[in-house]
Order: structure tokens, then C-alpha cells, then sequence
């Protein structure tokens, strides 16, 4: 999926949802658990980007896990590491209290999983109407190991 063209807002204000994700042109995407439509939601994408909806053997730029359960999220933190760029994004989002869906995840339980295995939080925002995110990235110290 590519596009290119300014952008439109999701959530709140008037920043294109790409931009707020970081999501630049040429960067590899990687689009995990997303609800449905959200492909809509994301467009359109800056010029050249490549977005995947698994976690392959080539890098990312940015990745986006959408999720209700602890265990997911566990798992997402663990695995990501091995394809996430050092200076890139992983973007956790879990459903915001008034969407009325059910979730285990809330941003202190990111922070709990995330930050004994090296990555830190540095941004949040409002993804949708529903969905709230998150973005963790390597520590400085930790990358390039």
C-alpha cells in the first residue's frame, strides 16, 4: 500500500495521522492486529512507503500493534527488537475508555512491560476516535546492540 499526498487528521487536531506516527516516505511499515478499516484511517501515506501486516525478516521503521491483551503486548515487546530500525518506532494502541471495548492494556501497562527490556516511551496520541498509541523506542544506549 503507497500513496502520496499531504494527508488528512485522525483522532484530534489537524496533524495528518502519518506524521504523528512518524511515518516518513520510503519507510517500511509493519501494520499488526490493526481494526478493521484502519488502512482508510492511515491513508493517505507519504510516497514509497511499504506497509506489511507481519513481522517478517526485514527491518521496520515503524510498527503499529493494535491489542486488548496483556500477553499480546508481551509478546510484540519481545519479539520486536530483532526488526525494528535502532532509531525507529514501535507504536502500541489499545482502546481508549469511552470506545466501551474491553482491553488489559492501558499506558501504564505498556510502560510495565516495556521498560525493563530496554525501550522507552518518548510520545502518545490519539490514533482514532477509539484508539489511543503510544510509541516506544530503543534506548540510545542500547542501540546498535
Amino acid at each position: 500500500m503507497a500513496a502520496n499526498s499531504t494527508g488528512t487528521s485522525a483522532g484530534t487536531g489537524t496533524t495528518p495521522l502519518p506524521k504523528k506516527l512518524g511515518i516518513k516516505p520510503g519507510h517500511r511499515v509493519a501494520l499488526l492486529n490493526a481494526p478493521g478499516g484502519f488502512a482508510a484511517t492511515l491513508a493517505p501515506l507519504p510516497e514509497a512507503v511499504e506497509v506489511v501486516e507481519a513481522l517478517d525478516s526485514d527491518s521496520f521503521d515503524v510498527i503499529l500493534w493494535f491489542g486488548t491483551e496483556r500477553a499480546g503486548l508481551e509478546r510484540i515487546v519481545k519479539d520486536v527488537r530483532a526488526v525494528l530500525e535502532p532509531a525507529g518506532g514501535l507504536w502500541i494502541g489499545w482502546p481508549k475508555r469511552a470506545s466501551g471495548i474491553p482491553t488489559e492494556v492501558t499506558d501504564d501497562i505498556v510502560r510495565e512491560v516495556a521498560l525493563p527490556t530496554g525501550l522507552v516511551d518518548n510520545k502518545i496520541c490519539a490514533i482514532d476516535a477509539a484508539w489511543s498509541g503510544i510509541r516506544l523506542v530503543v534506548r540510545r544506549e542500547l542501540r546498535g546492540l
